[in-house]
């Protein structure tokens, strides 16, 4: 027998991947380009310790996910040893189609497709190799296996996805108070008529995870210098695109001038074949090596988003409770044509307007059923005495005016 392959992770300690089927995801291209995608983006601008890849979540996910298949075996709940290794598969190829800086090309570069959608074409690559080995790891990713608690696993309120992220982003960017109690909460899932549920001993886990979820995106993803910062890389991109659109020469790698020049969605993925090749080619590094040469562009523009981002000159945010008033964005076109001698038109891509939401519970969509011991099962919303569910599911909006800093 063929000992498994064992990793050693900061977060988790020893992960162990069997050999075959998923030490080949591990070892397969498409697997190992993740070591070359910053999990959380550009968010070490703020914590310097933020650099880990989403090939190590991609890895802790699945270690989560062997836990959970085993705690829930040991309950009675039937699952084949097939049905284990797809949707151990199926965790650790979620996030595969992740494009460059995580989710901040998305609109940019491509648009009208997701990560996720472009995870399943890779998912269909990965399988051709494999001669069809992950057909049933491919049907519960995308919920199509009539076992939908392997599906919810993957993509629900208690994903593995999210159990990891939470642990390992915390761990990575020193933000201690994000610590949540993943095997607490691993050892009290249950199934209950095909669903997920939480059995009620560890509702003070859950509590601390929706509170620390919260307190996470408001303190690592959406902070304003992080959120600052990423407006500027997709500014620049943009005016990388439009300048080429204008007959202008702008350096980059092959993978990336294929969708600086191209406007790829959905459909052109579907009648473009190459257009995979090139976006599995494209990571951190084919961006940040196109904005040392834009450094030095004639383009003014370009030159100095690209200055702004090697040599952290981050945007100057606002942050408003109220959407901005015309008056000031036009005050500040204005004032950037001036300072950097450009057209007005043109001042746009040195700012950027953003208004920015987020719930972290919705009681409609979001449910985590509590399991009582006499057999009832409650939503966590009205289960709990701690939390204010009504103050969870409240969606923040916030209003940002980011702008080019002078001086």
């Amino acid at each position: 027998m063929n000992n498994p392959k064992i990793i050693n992770d900061p977060v988790f300690g020893f992960i162990k991947i069997p050999r075959g089927l998923l030490y080949g995801i591990v070892e397969h291209p498409l697997f190992q380009r993740l070591n070359r995608i910053n999990q959380l983006g550009l968010a070490s601008v703020v914590y310097p310790g933020a650099r880990h890849t989403r090939f190590q979540h991609s890895l802790g996910a699945f270690h989560l996910m062997t836990e959970a298949v085993r705690s829930l075996q040991e309950k009675g709940n039937f699952i084949f040893d097939s049905e284990a290794e797809a949707v151990e598969a199926a965790i650790l190829m979620h996030d595969i189609g992740h494009g460059p800086f995580s989710h901040v090309l998305e609109n940019t570069l491509i648009h009208g497709i997701s990560h996720e959608d472009i995870s399943l074409l890779m998912m269909e690559e990965i399988n051709k190799c494999f001669n069809g080995q992950l057909n049933l790891a491919i049907s519960i990713f995308k919920g199509d296996y009539p076992k939908n608690f392997l599906h919810q696993l993957i993509s629900s309120q208690l994903d593995m996805d999210r159990l990891d992220y939470l642990r390992r982003d915390s761990f990575y960017t020193g933000v201690t108070e994000g610590n949540i109690g993943s095997a607490r909460i691993i050892k009290m899932l249950n199934v209950v008529d095909d669903s997920l549920v939480v059995e009620h001993k560890g509702i003070y886990s859950l509590e601390n995870y929706l509170t620390t979820r919260r307190l996470m995106y408001w303190q690592v993803y959406l902070h304003r210098t992080c959120v600052a910062y990423e407006k500027v890389l997709v500014n620049m991109l943009t005016r990388a695109k439009d300048l080429i659109r204008m007959g202008q020469e702008v350096f980059a790698s092959p993978a990336l001038l294929y969708f600086l020049h191209n406007d790829v969605d959905a459909h052109w993925f579907t009648i473009h074949p190459e257009a995979l090749t090139y976006y599995s080619e494209l990571d951190d590094s084919d961006i940040w090596s196109a904005m040392k040469a834009w450094k030095h562009h004639d383009d003014k523009i370009l030159s100095t988003l690209a200055t702004d981002m090697l040599d952290r000159r981050i945007f100057k945010v606002e942050v408003h409770e109220e959407p901005i008033p015309e008056t000031r964005k036009q005050e500040l076109r204005e004032m950037i044509a001036q300072k950097l001698h450009i057209p007005i038109e043109d001042a746009h891509y040195l700012m950027s307007v953003n208004t920015i939401s987020k719930d972290m519970y919705n009681v409609e969509d979001d449910n985590i059923a509590i399991l009582y011991k006499d057999g009832t099962i409650r939503d966590i919303s009205e289960a709990s005495e701690l939390l204010n569910v009504q103050l969870l599911s409240k969606k923040i909006r916030k209003y940002y005016l980011c702008y080019q800093r002078f001086g």
